[in-house]
């Protein structure tokens, strides 16, 4: 009697633990739209042949503490590449730095540098972001042709976000938008530019938009509020940091 009371019991244990055992982590993701980063300009078609991050950009991610462009991970090896021809934006001394955020997770601090000098930190604590970041770092007296490293690191798993921009920094002020043509132009021309489509067309993702560009989904109107390259899950009705309705 005892035998088949006790294993019953054992079995439902055994069955609830592995029901916790079987759920996985929560996931970020997230990337810099602009500047562009390399992903960025892979996605948008600036970069020919990058391979599957053309349809990730926000997926670079790794363990916390690597300074490789993809985070030494085993994905996204390309990001690494630096024959590949990557533009370069045009900036001043100051530069502002926007994320997109397509999961927004507990962040302990967003870190940039050249080379092995970080230019800046800044500790968020564990508080959870918006659907975009923007950061405003000053480049240290750097000049010339330079690739920042920008390393998101979250706070409650080991693992970070990377993305790399390249800057020709002292080349023309301020900060220019993704659809700015790249001062130092690719060696391959892009096979794939990105496309603007007219006002009131139709959403569609690997577009570049720009603020006031009008699009429809779903029957419905929308403005675009902040320069961006659609991916699969930012349809308009999803990112309200990124489309307004009209």
């Amino acid at each position: 009697m005892r035998r088949r009371v006790v294993l019953p019991v054992l079995s439902a244990t055994a069955v609830v633990a592995s029901m916790f055992v079987a759920v996985p982590p929560a996931s970020a993701h997230g990337y810099v739209s602009s500047p562009p980063s390399r992903q960025a300009n892979c996605a948008s078609g600036a970069v020919p042949n990058c391979g599957d991050i053309v349809w990730e950009p926000q997926s670079v991610e790794a363990p916390q503490g690597s300074m490789q462009c993809n985070g030494g991970g085993s994905r996204f090896a390309v990001l690494n590449d630096n024959s590949k021809g990557w533009p370069a934006a045009s900036v001043g001394q100051t530069v502002t730095f926007n994320w997109v955020l397509t999961a927004r997770h507990a962040t302990k601090s967003w870190e940039y540098f050249i080379g092995n000098t970080r230019l800046a930190i800044f500790n968020d604590g564990g508080a959870q972001p918006g659907a975009t970041k923007s950061h405003t770092v000053s480049m240290g007296g750097f000049s010339g042709r330079q690739t920042v490293l920008a390393r998101w690191t979250i706070n409650d798993t080991p693992m970070a976000f990377y993305a790399c921009v390249d800057l020709n920094i002292g080349g023309g002020g301020g900060t220019p938008p993704p659809t700015t043509p790249p001062t130092t132009p690719p060696t391959t021309p892009p096979t794939t530019p990105p496309t603007t489509p007219p006002d009131g067309g139709t959403w569609r993702a690997g577009t570049a938009y720009a603020p006031g560009a009008t699009v429809t989904y779903g029957g419905a109107g929308y403005r675009c509020v902040q320069t961006h390259t659609a991916v699969a899950g930012w349809e308009p009705p999803n990112v309200p940091a990124l489309w307004q309705r009209s």
